[in-house]
């Protein structure tokens, strides 16, 4: 398969490559715990081995990929899709606090779109928690639509957001 380009929304600075190694998803791990922490207002994140079972497992299925965003060449942000018939699902979009507003998010989401495309699926889905406004307005800002479907997820109430696209690659 293809890889869409690494540079998205004209940031020069920030470069998307595909890797699945056990690194990566220790860094992505981190990424996960730093950010979950800051948008909860934790003093401390959750230890990466406490993450790293989510990521491993959604890797295990052999449709899952890992996608991690490099800011001036140091980690700043990942992506972990997975492939299904019709639609990319976006399992996991996670910034490092300390990339938070460096377009890191943008850039990850231009990424997965242009992967979808490339993939040939219709679109893309995601779960996203209810009240984390920071990543809906991200997810809303990029053409993301909430429908109806909401769950309760680790005791927090989850909605799904989806995204249409258009076959031709940008």
């Amino acid at each position: 398969m293809d890889e869409p380009a690494t540079e998205s929304d004209g940031v020069a600075d920030i470069r998307i490559t595909r890797d699945d190694s056990t690194g990566s998803q220790r860094v992505a791990a981190g990424i996960w715990a730093r950010a979950t922490a800051k948008r909860d207002s934790l003093l401390v994140p959750a230890p990466v081995e406490k993450k790293l079972p989510g990521i491993q497992h959604r890797l295990s299925t052999g449709a899952g990929s890992l996608h991690v965003a490099h800011l001036r060449g140091e980690p700043a942000g990942f992506a972990l899709v997975v492939t299904h018939e019709s639609v990319l699902e976006l399992v996991y979009l996670a910034v490092a606090p300390e990339a938070w507003g460096a377009g890191i998010g943008r850039s990850l989401l231009a990424y997965t779109e242009d992967l979808a495309r490339v993939t040939g699926v219709g679109g893309l889905e995601l779960w996203v928690i209810d009240d984390n406004k920071r990543a809906v307005q991200v997810y809303e800002r990029s053409g993301w639509k909430s429908t109806d479907d909401r769950k309760i997820s680790a005791g927090r109430l989850e909605r799904r957001l989806v995204k249409e696209l258009s076959r031709e690659l940008n």
